[in-house]
């Protein structure tokens, strides 16, 4: 059985603990209550402003982005546009010189052929342009000029013929042959001052062409002939306008 002071000792101790569980059970209410306060009680105008004011910049920045954005894209559309349209217009500068250093070839073509200093020539071949169509068919285009006997009409037929190699051995291909059909008629020419006469040949396979012949066979008069090499005849040459 304990001694009374032992008894004592024993309910002292015990005051002691329900006194410190108080005092810590009263701090934990004060520490709760104020958490409680500081979540339930109003924000402060200030902090309310400083908000709504970062809302608004934040609307404010992104509007301005969006703007900015969109003038990007619109101005990348206006700078492919001007470009496209700078192609087209440089396109275009340069068929209209190709037309105007055709049409100065023309002028000079015609001085030379009608000027009151040109030479006297009579039926002539002025040029021809073998043009490939394919690997064996070939467009001839040849310019008939005559300026003797102004005013008096040229009238006749033109063949041709091309001499080369096959094989190593030289050959001549007669107009027949050219044109792939028997008998084949020549073509016709009426003309003042100038005429293109055009028409399609027939070259076999294997065969290097070297050197053609045009030969006109006028209605009056006897025939003229008139040779290019192939190298001349395949090379670009000023265009003339069509028959007078």
């Amino acid at each position: 059985m304990d001694s009374p002071a032992t008894a004592s000792s024993s309910r002292s101790t015990t005051r002691r603990w329900q006194i410190a569980g108080a005092v810590t059970l009263v701090v934990a209410l004060a520490f709760g209550g104020w958490g409680l306060w500081r979540v339930l009680a109003p924000v402060p105008d200030d902090l309310r402003t400083q908000f709504g004011d970062s809302q608004r910049r934040a609307r404010h920045l992104q509007t301005e982005v969006d703007q900015l954005q969109q003038r990007v894209t619109t101005l990348s559309r206006s700078d492919q546009i001007s470009r496209e349209a700078n192609r087209d217009l440089q396109g275009t500068l340069a068929e209209r010189d190709e037309e105007i250093a055709g049409l100065r070839a023309d002028v000079a073509f015609y001085e030379r052929l009608v000027g009151s200093t040109s030479q006297r020539r009579g039926l002539t071949v002025h040029a021809l342009r073998m043009q490939p169509q394919n690997d064996t068919a070939w467009h001839f285009t040849t310019t008939l000029t005559q300026n003797l006997n102004r005013g008096a009409v040229s009238t006749g037929q033109l063949t041709l013929t091309i001499e080369g190699t096959r094989a190593g051995r030289l050959e001549k291909l007669a107009w027949a042959e050219l044109r792939q059909q028997p008998e084949a008629p020549g073509l016709g020419y009426s003309f003042k001052y100038f005429q293109q006469v055009e028409g399609d040949v027939f070259l076999p396979q294997g065969f290097a062409p070297v050197r053609v012949a045009v030969r006109l066979a006028p209605q009056q008069g006897a025939a003229i002939e008139q040779s290019f090499t192939w190298a001349d005849a395949t090379r670009e040459i000023a265009p003339t306008t069509a028959a007078q």
